[in-house]
């Protein structure tokens, strides 16, 4: 009954606390990697669709803009 009521944002967030309470170290190693290297995924998950698509649009621009005058 829990399953069903539980949305996939839900289900991740407690996949993901389960996982800090059974291997924090791994955990914490994980967090000093992605600060170096960034998280694109958690990037996208926060944006949303609309935030995800206006980010793609400034790449592509910043993109063409740096082969054109450079």
């Amino acid at each position: 009954m829990k399953d069903q009521e539980e949305t996939v944002e839900q289900k991740r967030e407690r996949l993901r606390q389960q996982e800090m309470k059974r291997n924090p170290t791994g955990i914490m190693n994980d967090s000093i990697n992605s600060a170096y290297s960034g998280n694109l995924h958690e990037l996208v998950r926060d944006l949303g669709w609309k935030g995800a698509g206006i980010l793609i649009l400034v790449v592509v621009m910043a993109f063409i803009f740096i082969s054109i005058f450079f």
